[in-house]
């Protein structure tokens, strides 16, 4: 053999065995900057956010499919989360108000009614619309991950994030996403505990409790979801928590009991042998005892079956604390009344406790602490949720829900859609160094584009107290920051890229009056605009301070409050058809309070009025200045009225010469010092 090609073959072999052993490695460990760790609806929504800034990302799922925790849950298969279609609006924006499943995209088409035009639509259409998504917009997702441990390093480069699955490959990444949901169930250990079933596992079959006395444990929606399917079937239905029924029309908490799943209340109300009872779950015992029954429908006469009783620990005749399915009927006394509601014997306890997120996956380097709400079910995350103590490692969809527990819609899909958009431009201005998304408007806009925002911006509408638009106040103009994380606004400037000039901000919240009323009776609405600031239901709320609040404050910050307290703050008295577009009762007075923030007349003057103000004063008012007198001409009154929704940002090049994105001077003070008192919307003096 020639030594050339001796020495050619030999090349190709050491060539082709480095090139399969850089092949291994790079298969052994695969690293990209975003790893986003479920593709339930907030994984593939941060995967949307992802794909459409064109950054080095994978979605890592478990199972086959995406939205798997849909394809059991919930049992009954009725979603709780409405699909609205029918608003009498084409406002896309307005729409998703009420449209509380579909994800956001830049598609109009690609929303949830495409595979379901239920009101409550069925859970199995929820998978069907994910995978949709993820077709339709190309988003990568590799299934059949299932990803057994996470753990952190740090080395030169800084902290990543390692992933290892169940073939032990290994995934590297530089910010890791968790959108795992929460889907272990939630159980209490308490004496008989071993002899209760769990709502993951139980019959769905209405059926198999034909003449049973059942015991619920919880009164969430999974358990009066089970309650309501066995009512004409059961002889008997008691539900017991430790706390009382909490309807969401009372709270506006959606993850409340809804009215979709309230038979049971009826039935109890009026006497029909189904009822509601408090106690400890940790302090209760269940016994088993066999018992010889009465021939039953379907059943053999004179057949031995179980029977469940219940007591309480502290009456039990023994001290044993025992957790297992051999406590026996004797050790449970005679009640400590002869009218114990729950005396009598049960063919059934199910347990419907909800369901907590997992941390057994995480090592002690990337374990997020337990939230100190939720009965710690919930991983603790920062106000701009990151891991506490885990840089680099975002907690996004229902597992981020302890910052909005039990007060916004956060860890559900119409709250966390939006929520998820916020981490993304967090993450854009920390790693890319894109800051958060503005608009550039002339002061004299302002007004219009709040009354557009309020009349139908869905991101804060739906995730009201926790996100809100902030207006930084320049001059004669103004940049339009939306949805903000509201208690990350001590750190705005470091999230956002953004600066606070000397002019001060403004914050735009939607929120809910804190005066606990009867919701259903008579004067529950306040409709006179005097006396905004007692609104009880949904409404707008502007926050002026003169300065970024600071951590300090955050914490200081009146109980119930979203925000610190402000230099002077207004409600626009709510809206029966939550519009806020009322003359005399929302536009003028917030107009009088922009007014007092900006220190400038904002009233749109006719041709003539400028025309004799240029002659007469020294500085026209500012819609003179930035109208008539730079030749953009004055609008026709219904122009104006239209302006309302129709607002537009105004072109770099038509903002007066000589501003900058700085403060500009101070304006002329058009206002006598209590002219903006006037609305009694406005509380000047806190």
């Amino acid at each position: 053999m020639e030594p050339n090609l001796l020495c050619f073959i030999l090349s190709t072999l050491v060539g082709f065995a480095l090139t399969s052993f850089n092949q291994h490695l790079h298969n052994g460990t695969r690293h990209y900057n975003y790893c986003v760790l479920g593709a339930g609806p907030a994984g593939l929504q941060m995967g949307f956010f992802l794909s459409k800034a064109k950054r080095d990302y994978i979605i890592l799922e478990r199972n086959s499919g995406p939205g798997s925790f849909f394809n059991k849950y919930p049992r009954h298969r009725k979603l709780i989360s409405i699909n609205k279609i029918h608003t009498g609006r084409w406002n896309r924006e307005f729409n998703l108000r009420h449209d509380w499943n579909s994800l956001l995209s830049d598609d109009p088409d690609l929303l949830f009614r495409k595979v379901s035009g239920e009101f409550y639509p069925s859970a199995d259409a929820f998978p069907l619309y994910l995978s949709t998504f993820v077709r339709e917009l190309g988003l990568k997702v590799r299934y059949g991950v299932d990803v057994g441990r996470v753990r952190s390093v740090q080395s030169a480069a800084g902290r990543s994030y390692i992933l290892t699955d169940q073939h032990a490959a290994d995934y590297s990444c530089s910010v890791l996403l968790v959108a795992t949901g929460l889907w272990v169930p939630q159980e209490v250990e308490f004496a008989g505990s071993d002899l209760v079933e769990g709502y993951e596992s139980i019959s769905t079959n209405p059926d198999d409790y034909k003449g049973q006395a059942v015991l619920i444990l919880g009164k969430g929606n999974s358990a009066f979801e089970t309650a309501q399917s066995i009512l004409g079937r059961a002889s008997r239905v008691h539900m017991l928590s430790s706390s009382p029924v909490r309807l969401a029309w009372q709270t506006h908490y959606v993850g409340d009991l809804r009215a979709v799943n309230n038979e049971l209340l009826d039935t109890y109300q009026l006497k029909s042998l189904d009822g509601l009872v408090e106690a400890h779950l940790e302090d209760i015992v269940i016994a088993k005892q066999e018992e010889r029954g009465r021939r039953r429908s379907g059943g053999k006469k004179g057949e031995t079956r179980a029977k469940l009783y219940l007591g309480l620990q502290k009456y039990r005749q023994t001290g044993d604390e025992r957790n297992a399915s051999d406590v026996s009927r004797e050790e449970l006394p005679g009640h400590h009344i002869d009218n114990f509601p729950l005396r009598r014997p049960y063919d059934r306890v199910i347990r419907c406790l909800g369901f907590r997120f997992n941390f057994s996956i995480f090592d002690s380097s990337a374990r997020p602490p337990h939230s100190h709400n939720a009965k710690g079910r919930l991983p603790g995350v920062t106000a701009w949720y990151e891991g506490k103590n885990t840089p680099g490692l975002f907690l996004l969809g229902t597992a981020s829900h302890s910052r909005d527990y039990r007060g916004s819609a956060g860890g559900f899909v119409h709250g966390f859609r939006y929520t998820a958009r916020a981490v993304h431009r967090l993450l854009e201005h920390r790693y890319h160094g894109n800051p958060w998304p503005s608009t550039r408007l002339m002061t004299t806009q302002l007004t219009s584009w709040i009354l557009k925002r309020v009349g139908e911006a869905s991101g804060p509408y739906q995730m009201f107290e926790v996100l809100g638009d902030v207006i930084l106040l320049q001059g004669s103009h103004c940049e339009y920051i939306e949805e903000f994380l509201l208690q990350a606004l001590p750190r705005f400037s470091s999230l956002s890229g953004h600066d606070v000039s000397s002019h001060g901000l403004v914050v735009v919240v939607m929120q809910y009056g804190k005066k606990k009323i009867d919701y259903l009776g008579r004067g529950r609405a306040e409709t006179d605009w005097t006396k905004a600031w007692k609104s009880n239901f949904l409404h707008p709320v502007l926050y002026y301070y003169d300065s970024l609040p600071t951590e300090q404050d955050m914490k200081m910050r009146p109980h119930g409050w979203p925000l610190p307290r402000p230099k002077a703050i207004h409600h626009m008295v709510e809206d029966f058809l939550t519009e806020w577009d009322g003359p005399l009762s929302h536009i003028q007075p917030l107009r009088r309070f922009l007014e007092h923030c900006v220190q400038t007349d904002l009233r749109a003057f006719s041709a003539e009025t400028c025309f004799r103000s240029a002659l007469t004063h020294r500085r026209s008012p500012l819609s003179c200045q930035q109208g008539y007198l730079n030749q953009r001409g004055v609008l026709r009154y219904s122009q104006l009225a239209r302006g309302v929704y129709e607002a537009g940002p105004v072109p770099a090049e038509q903002v007066s010469a000589g501003t900058s994105t700085g403060a500009s001077p101070a304006f002329p003070n058009y206002l006598a010092p209590a002219g903006a008192s006037v609305s009694s919307g406005l509380k000047l003096d806190l």
